[in-house]
């Protein structure tokens, strides 16, 4: 059901969920860092429970602003590897022209330990057509497992690293997005582990820890890791799990970092697709046992080894 608030300007608070396991479109909110105590408490109820949240036409937002707002949410942090936009303290510009197509279903940065809690995307340039961005609800992947399978992904442990074959993960890849990997998404290599069945620290619910920043599961070949990777992620993307964005210059999107993958769809060819975004700090995951996430190798390719 939708939650309605009346505001000051006359308008109403409405959350309208987009699909039916993942999604609501927040409308009656101009987004700034001055919300009132009961709005913001709106969104982040509404964030928790669709797991991703959308706003249309939030077009006076700049650079500066969005930053502002983000800190609502808690602590922002800069990418590990990738520089900030010039300017900014936070944002990382994700530019189809210089590399920034995402092209590959993942959680951000989750060869960190304490990989971002919620992120927040703006649109800037938008392809007329193409260049829309999908989630996944990685609880209700997990809760649709069949209960054997549930049960072994309930004691595996992977390891996630930002080292990976880049060019494998993705179609229609350019030579400058693979040199940007090589250069500077990699310039510092780590190696974390994560428990795949991470219990969400404010919902309480088990989700699916995976994406393509997995390497392998702990314990198992290469080979045994990828056939198992590919049974469990495909139980994560499933079309009922998902929900497709269509986006507009001006449209902020938020999402549960923790309770979520998602892919921007590489299909608009040569027009430009231009989206900022900031991340918020996050906590280690914990698995159902109750042991935490571990970074197992952290090393500066420019290091003198």
């Amino acid at each position: 059901m939708s939650n309605v608030k009346e505001v000051q300007s006359g308008e109403e608070i409405i959350v309208k969920p987009v699909a039916g396991r993942i999604g609501a479109e927040i409308s009656g909110i101009k987004l700034s860092e001055a919300l009132d105590a009961q709005t913001l408490l709106i969104i982040k109820e509404a964030l928790l429970k669709h797991k991703v949240i959308f706003f249309r036409e939030q077009n006076h937002l700049d650079d500066k602003e969005q930053e502002a707002f983000a800190k609502l949410f808690g602590n922002p942090v800069v990418h590990p590897t990738v520089p900030v936009k010039n300017g900014t303290n936070y944002i990382l510009e994700l530019n189809s022209d210089h590399g920034g197509r995402a092209n590959s279903w993942h959680t951000d940065v989750t060869f960190e330990a304490a990989y971002p809690k919620f992120s927040i995307l703006r649109g800037v340039t938008i392809p007329e057509a193409g260049g829309d961005t999908v989630w996944a609800n990685t609880a209700t992947a997990y809760e649709n497992l069949p209960e054997e399978l549930r049960n072994l992904a309930d004691q595996l442990w992977a390891v996630h690293t930002n080292e990976y074959d880049y060019a494998a993960q993705r179609t229609n890849i350019s030579n400058e997005a693979i040199k940007r990997y090589q250069e500077v998404f990699t310039s510092t290599i780590y190696e974390t582990e994560h428990p795949v069945v991470h219990v969400h620290p404010e919902t309480g619910e088990r989700h699916l820890l995976l994406g393509h920043f997995v390497k392998k599961f702990v314990g198992l070949s290469s080979s045994d890791s990828a056939q198992l990777f590919n049974i469990l992620q495909q139980h994560v993307i499933q079309l009922e799990n998902t929900v497709r964005w269509k986006w507009s210059a001006g449209d902020v999107v938020v999402w549960d970092n923790r309770a979520t993958q998602h892919y921007a769809v590489n299909d608009y060819d040569q027009a430009k697709r231009v989206v900022r975004r900031v991340t918020i700090d996050g906590d280690i995951p914990v698995s159902i046992g109750g042991q935490r996430s571990i970074t197992r190798k952290k090393v500066s390719k420019n290091a003198n080894n």
